[in-house]
């Protein structure tokens, strides 16, 4: 494996080296982890031999289509320490998923690793905007989760003075924001919508705030969603991506000259999109689900690892990797409501075109006899609390017509007062109640 470069000097290099340059480096690099990880994990070298492929088949970085896909339930059969390609004492961290839907996904990682997420993080930043000695406030969840660590250690190898302050307690990070003046904040989006809902509750315009920059991930968003916190906060919000399973958030990152979608940094992780249904590969442009290979990953390389995330790979612009345009949904997030095909993103985009609505809803999915029924949750932004009933059912009105235009579906919606919308508190937000199963 070559050696990774982790200056400011380096990272600049390849984020601007020719395509034959990173097409190179990139075929250097997955031969060495396909070879590490057929002869250093028994579910790869079992399922490459069941595939009849081997490493030395690589010839080409097509050739990648060759080789078995890589999938959460092949992490769960092999809990917890299965997939480690490296002898446990040479982990130096481990994460893991909430587990809420069956047994935990672990991830590992070697001191290597873990130094090069953290120059990728502050890659990631330093390509937002920030720049060392900026004061870095970070809201995503520490602990098993790979958020707010991740975040951590790229902020503070950035150069950066971090305050973990992680999730929850929303009046205190605005009393921090106030006082610590940080420059960057790095949380869900949904959050730091909480978190500008406070503001606005303490009297505080958050366009007066120190901050001007958002690295926002952890959950789909929109463009509507980005539109809405810019205009808010008077900040550059962006897109970072990245799921433990592949490493932590930095994966890839959204450039502030551009605002165009994550750039995958390409020179550690190998991107395909697939067809979800045929797991056929498609052409650049098109849309399909998020497959990725691990090129540098000691601890634990993933091999052609399904996301479940459906986007698109663009070609590059402010860096010469190529891009993933805004995650559109999982695969394994759509609702089939009534036949209809339906991403809670939509929705979103849906309700943030009207002005008068907050960016909080939730879908609620029940059954009346064979049939599905959808409510949509929404709430008024806080300077229209004061709309009466009529107001509010004329929007219900607006919004169950614009859902039907464009999602088509038939939904019932009721528009509330601020802050009855279900909040999110320390993570994800949680956009669906489906309580179809249970009736």
């Amino acid at each position: 494996m070559s050696e990774l470069k982790t200056s400011n000097a380096g990272r600049d290099a390849i984020e601007h080296a020719s395509r034959d340059q990173l097409l190179a480096l990139q075929l250097e690099r997955m031969k060495w982890s396909l070879k590490h990880a057929y002869e250093k994990v028994p579910h790869y070298k079992k399922s490459f031999d069941a595939a009849g492929v081997h490493p030395d088949d690589l010839k080409q970085l097509s050739d990648i289509s060759r080789f078995p896909f890589t999938t959460k339930q092949d992490l769960r059969d092999n809990y917890p320490f299965g997939m480690f390609a490296v002898p446990r004492e040479q982990v130096v961290r481990i994460h893991a998923s909430s587990g809420t839907t069956g047994k935990p996904t672990v991830v590992g990682y070697t001191a290597n690793d873990i130094a090069t997420w953290a120059d990728l993080v502050a890659r990631s930043i330093w390509a937002a905007g920030g720049r060392p000695g900026d004061i870095a406030h970070i809201a995503y969840g520490y602990g098993l989760f790979t958020g707010g660590l991740g975040a951590h250690y790229g902020a503070e190898k950035l150069g950066c003075s971090v305050v973990p302050m992680s999730g929850g307690q929303t009046e205190k990070q605005v009393q921090l924001i106030q006082d610590f003046k940080p420059a960057i904040i790095m949380v869900t989006p949904s959050y730091f919508c909480n978190i500008l809902e406070q503001m606005e509750r303490e009297g505080i315009d958050p366009r007066d705030s120190s901050l001007r920059i958002g690295i926002f991930g952890a959950e789909p968003w929109t463009g509507q969603m980005r539109a809405d916190i810019e205009r808010r906060s008077g900040i550059d919000a962006l897109d970072i991506y990245g799921l433990s399973e592949v490493m932590g958030p930095g994966v890839a990152m959204e450039c502030v000259e551009s605002k165009d979608g994550p750039v995958v940094w390409e020179d550690h992780f190998y991107p395909e999109i697939i067809n979800p249904d045929t797991g056929e590969p498609v052409a650049d442009g098109e849309a399909g689900e998020l497959v990725f290979t691990s090129l540098t990953k000691e601890a634990m390389p993933v091999i052609r690892y399904r996301t479940r995330d459906l986007t698109s790979l663009l070609p590059p612009t402010s860096r010469s990797m190529r891009r993933i345009g805004k995650i559109t949904g999982r695969s394994d997030d759509m609702l089939i409501v009534r036949g209809v095909n339906l991403f809670p993103t939509q929705v979103e985009e849906v309700v943030l075109r009207i002005p008068e609505l907050a960016a909080q809803y939730q879908l609620v999915l029940t059954r009346s006899g064979n049939l599905d029924e959808l409510e949509i949750l929404t709430e008024v932004r806080p300077e229209f609390d004061h709309l009466s009933v009529a107001d509010r059912d004329v929007l219900a009105a607006k919004l169950r017509h614009a859902v039907k235009t464009y999602i088509g579906v038939s939904a019932r919606i009721t528009v509330q007062t601020s802050g009855l919308v279900e909040r999110t508190l320390t993570g994800k937000a949680k956009r669906v109640v489906d309580k179809r199963s249970r009736q």
